[in-house]
């Protein structure tokens, strides 16, 4: 069947078995990587993306609900428009220390994105909470945390310029 939604901004429109899962889609068809694919069963939250401005986990997702939808993956996480940087929350997760192997990582900025953007103002109970879909296993949580907190008060900074 064919769909067509918009992909990190940008129209498309693929050819998809209906059984087709939207991590599946993203890496095998679409060659967009950064989604991971950590246990199939929606346990770990490194397949997180954004599907109409709300966090989803990819693996457990058919692509045909995609038909129609905005979705937004972390190649299409960025800075300001127009600019060459990183998305606020990329930023403090790498100035934090907020990975190690980085494997959790684009799902753990999917869900922090969509969490501060949901809750501009994050106490630490807040993040630990909005977190506990996606498993880390090297860091320990507390960079990530630090890390959550920061880049939801730079996403707070950036919106009052």
């Amino acid at each position: 069947m064919q769909i067509s939604f918009t992909l990190n901004g940008r129209p498309t429109t693929v050819d998809v078995a209906p059984a087709t899962l939207v991590a599946e889609l993203l890496r095998e068809q679409l060659n967009l990587t950064g989604t991971h694919i950590g246990c199939d069963t929606s346990q770990c939250g490194a397949c997180v993306v954004h599907l109409d401005g709300l966090p989803v986990k990819s693996c457990t997702l058919l692509a045909p609900a995609l038909d129609g939808a905005t979705l937004l993956t972390i190649e299409g996480l960025q800075g300001a428009p127009g600019s060459n940087l990183m998305h606020p929350m990329q930023e403090a997760f790498r100035e934090h220390h907020g990975l190690q192997c980085g494997f959790c990582t684009p799902g753990m900025l999917m869900t922090a994105v969509a969490l501060a953007a949901e809750k501009p103002d994050l106490t630490e109970a807040d993040v630990r909470h909005g977190l506990e879909g996606n498993i880390c296993r090297c860091t320990g949580y507390q960079n990530i945390v630090v890390s959550v907190m920061a880049g939801a008060a730079a996403m707070n900074a950036a919106k009052g310029e």
